[in-house]
């Protein structure tokens, strides 16, 4: 059997089913601290192209390799070059360029209040920008139904006819 990735161990422990429910609680909650933290860091300098192996930004940020891959799944999508994640280890070389809009609406999407109300968003975008994309990302995910024709509405294609004697008729 082959080994398995830091990623998939990650994943193991974070999503198990069967974990008591407590203990997971505890987990993400310790987490969810650690990733503030994270992001408090990253942000005050947003520009900054942060590079390393895992290991090292494990070693930089003070946390577990496996929560600094992790950290690594979660920023992925928000990355201007995403990670190869799914084959890294502790040697790996990885950035964490992210997209300031991108990780801005990822985290709207996650609803993760906890990241986009970070104060630290305030110095890169106005309450007007923060508004604008917080709008952005959250009208993204809503469908919208189109208004159905009735039988007896004026058809659209503007012949004047009722939809059911005109382009109704053929369906």
């Amino acid at each position: 059997m082959a080994e398995t990735t830091i990623l998939e161990q990650w994943r193991k422990i974070a999503y198990d089913q069967n974990a008591d429910k407590n203990k997971l609680r505890v987990f993400w909650a310790k987490y969810f601290e650690i990733e503030k933290e994270i992001y408090e860091k990253l942000l005050a300098n947003p520009d900054e192209a942060v590079t390393g192996t895992v290991q090292e930004l494990a070693d930089k940020y003070e946390i577990e390799l496996q929560t600094m891959v992790g950290f690594l799944d979660g920023i992925n999508d928000s990355l201007k070059e995403p990670n190869p994640i799914e084959e890294m280890d502790a040697n790996t070389v990885v950035n964490l360029g992210f997209d300031k809009e991108v990780l801005y609406k990822n985290m709207v999407d996650a609803k993760a209040d906890w990241l986009y109300e970070l104060p630290v968003w305030d110095e890169i975008f106005t309450q007007e920008e923060k508004k604008k994309l917080y709008l952005e990302q959250k009208k993204s995910g809503t469908i919208v139904k189109e208004k159905k024709i009735g039988r007896n509405d004026p058809c659209p294609c503007g012949s004047g006819k009722k939809y059911k004697k005109c382009c109704g008729a053929n369906k």
